[in-house]
């Protein structure tokens, strides 16, 4: 698996739900331009749209090399699922403060063009902070029981 672009402030932000993984529509050079590693999924949502799966804001630069065909890179994007796995996350959207979010970009072993999506709900200042801590906290006895390893 190649990972091309993560959504590293997801995790900071959100408390993930549960996570999906769905193939990307993607149109003329796009595909080059994601193996050039040239994506980025800050400020990027998914939304249901007429029974569609939608990423918007997913930001795709142009190939470089490409002559004649130029798209907006912004645009939306529609996401591979099956119906009912659609209308799954289309219901869990319905409960209030949830939205879905992209995770990371990457191609498969089959070099197909992925993105893992969650069902995720915004955390407020104090879990983030409760968070930070933590995370501080286990850093801080795994560099005690690393030191008490290399002194013996």
């Amino acid at each position: 698996m190649k990972i091309v672009a993560t959504n590293r402030k997801a995790r900071h932000q959100y408390h993930i739900l549960s996570s999906f993984n769905a193939g990307i529509e993607l149109k003329g050079m796009e595909v080059k331009s994601l193996r050039l590693k040239g994506a980025s999924l800050d400020g990027s949502f998914c939304r249901v749209e007429k029974g569609e799966l939608l990423v918007s804001n997913m930001h795709i630069p142009e190939y470089g090399k490409s002559s004649f065909f130029k798209s907006d890179v912004r645009r939306d994007r529609k996401l591979l699922l099956h119906k009912r796995e659609i209308k799954k996350l289309e219901n869990s959207l319905i409960s209030q403060g949830m939205t879905i979010v992209p995770l990371k970009v990457y191609f498969n072993e089959r070099n197909l063009a992925k993105i893992e999506i969650a069902v995720v709900k915004g955390k407020q200042l104090h879990d983030k902070r409760k968070q930070l801590k933590d995370d501080a906290v286990k850093k801080d006895i795994q560099r005690d029981i690393k030191s008490v390893h290399t002194v013996r």
